[in-house]
């Protein structure tokens, strides 16, 4: 009987453990699994506040409805019919002091279309005119990887690239785009200047046609009860299958001649023939020799907090029409997205509610994230009020913290990750390194992580 044991109960040891405890059952393998989880909850990122008929998340709230791995994910557990998307409207762009709508027509900040582009306040006739040249410009030869920003920046300008897509992207990434990998994190677009030349022709071309009964559904999904729900579901599933340890953290992994050694804090030990280590990156790092540690170490992460708060309807002096507004870095403030959350995810809030979810922190304004919760609700109530007009405190509000926790695929993330995993096959074989600190940091990255991981582990199995 072999033994695979899954380090890290968020959602990529879940997807990992779910995807490999159904292998071994439909081809009757000779396995079993086991997860350790050093908190004392599964889901990781993954956590839902119901309160007063609200519905908070205070890590991710949705994920993207085209990767398609979530659904299935959804659809195998039977929570299909919980599935909602967004609701549309418009989103702003907060430059200066003034929010400027999003111009329509704008693909992660790439114009294609003209007039609501030219007619926009966000940039300078400097600015537009500089983007155009991307119509003339041809494309780079440059091989190998480049920062996300400098691609950007060569082919629509600095103008745009600031006011518009430095604010999209930094709500992904929370970080630097002039050090993020284009490579690692957008290599579509590398793609479209390849075959098309221009970005802006390019991104009209493929960019699928508008239905004619245009819908308010989005492009984002998420479940109606929350996404801790689909956690629920699955520790319940997995839970009647295999062995589930919370509560106690994986301290050392130890190498022995055909198997592993892992030691726990609480002084039990497990023996396993395979390992799946899907720990945050610098925790994951810790149980390697120098040389895969101190890669792991060249991720960095970047840390970020969130406050969710609810007001009654009448602190908001005007209707928003729309759904939220990220930040320049130009702009004054601290915050630096909002969602209106009461207005992109109705059932999120009670009638007579209003939901909002500001961010703070970034790459280079990380100390607010450590401040109290009191000094992070004074900082972000202020900028609401001159942002919004927002009257007064809310009802009850949740801080979150986010500690180095938003990787960062800095240029030359690919390369570093392929030579880990090439000391991990070599040094340390039957482990295996998977999670957002390596393979992408969406909800479906994160499932579809833990599936190959699951094929790779019965694979081995198999030929054992």
């Amino acid at each position: 009987m072999k033994r695979v044991v899954i380090i890290g109960g968020g959602i990529t040891g879940l997807s990992a453990a779910f995807s490999l405890q159904n292998k071994i059952d439909e081809e009757q393998l000779p396995a079993s699994v086991t997860l350790v989880e050093a908190s004392e909850r599964l889901g990781g990122k993954i956590e839902t506040i119901h309160r007063d008929g609200f519905v908070i998340e205070r890590g991710p709230d949705s994920y993207l409805g085209r990767k398609k791995s979530m659904t299935k994910l959804i659809e195998q557990l039977g929570m299909e019919d919980n599935l909602v998307h967004n609701h549309t409207g418009q989103a702003y762009i907060l430059h200066g002091r003034k929010l400027h709508p999003m111009p329509e027509g704008a693909v992660m900040g790439i114009p294609t279309k003209l007039t609501p582009f030219i007619s926009s306040g966000l940039f300078s006739m400097r600015g537009k005119a500089r983007a155009g040249l991307d119509l003339i410009l041809p494309k780079s030869d440059a091989q190998g990887d480049q920062s996300v920003g400098a691609f950007f920046k060569r082919r629509l300008g600095n103008e745009v690239v600031e006011n518009l897509i430095e604010p999209l992207l930094s709500g992904i990434y929370a970080g630097n785009i002039d050090r993020i990998s284009l490579q690692s994190t957008f290599p579509q677009f590398k793609n479209i200047e390849s075959e098309y030349r221009s970005l802006i022709l390019g991104m009209k071309q493929t960019r699928p046609p508008k239905k004619k009964n245009h819908s308010s559904k989005g492009v984002f999904m998420t479940l109606k009860t929350g996404l801790s729900s689909l956690v629920e579901e699955l520790e319940r599933n997995l839970g009647k299958r295999m062995e589930i340890k919370k509560g106690t953290a994986v301290t050392h992994l130890q190498k022995g001649e055909n198997d592993y050694l892992l030691q726990l804090e609480d002084g039990s030990s497990i023996q396993a023939d395979q390992v799946i280590v899907a720990a945050p990156g610098r925790k994951a790092g810790s149980f390697f020799k120098k040389e895969i540690r101190e890669r792991i170490g060249n991720v960095p992460a970047t840390s970020v907090a969130t406050i969710a708060m609810a007001f009654p309807a009448s602190a908001i002096p005007h209707d928003l029409n729309g759904t939220g507004f990220v930040v320049s870095k130009k702009s004054p403030y601290t915050i630096t997205a909002c969602t209106w959350t009461h207005q992109k995810w109705p059932h999120t809030t009670p009638t007579g509610s209003v939901l909002l979810r500001c961010y703070v922190g970034r790459e280079h304004e990380q100390a607010i994230v450590e401040e109290s919760d009191a000094f992070i609700l004074s900082k972000v109530l202020d900028d609401l009020n001159q942002i919004m007009g927002v009257q007064g405190k809310p009802d009850f509000y949740y801080v979150t913290r986010w500690r180095k926790a938003m990787p960062q695929y800095i240029v030359g993330h690919q390369e570093n990750i392929a030579h880990v995993q090439s000391l991990l096959e070599k040094d340390y074989p039957g482990v295996q390194l998977i999670g957002a600190s390596f393979d992408g940091i969406g909800l479906p990255d994160c499932v579809v992580a833990g599936e190959k991981a699951a094929e790779r582990a019965v694979k081995m199995i198999r030929t054992c």
